[in-house]
């Protein structure tokens, strides 16, 4: 996927710098509430989530499809 700043994004490799693995509280609990210590069992977010590394733009997939971008803005405005 190209970012809207220009940097190609992809979370072909693994490990890698793109994908965020963000839970909701509700979702974090139904995790612990599992009570596993198996990774593999841990689901995964409802929403897939990547960052860009150059613009720390964030992209939030709904499936395939990108519903939310959010642009990093600088506190010291």
């Amino acid at each position: 996927m190209l970012c809207k700043c220009g940097h190609t994004l992809s979370t072909v490799a693994t490990p890698n710098d793109i994908e965020l693995h963000v839970y909701t509280d509700r979702e974090m609990d139904a995790i612990i509430a599992m009570d596993t210590m198996d990774p593999l069992d841990i689901p995964d977010p409802e929403r897939e989530v990547w960052r860009c590394p150059q613009c720390e733009r964030v992209y939030v997939f709904k499936g395939n499809k990108v519903v939310k971008t959010y642009v990093l803005e600088s506190d010291d405005e």
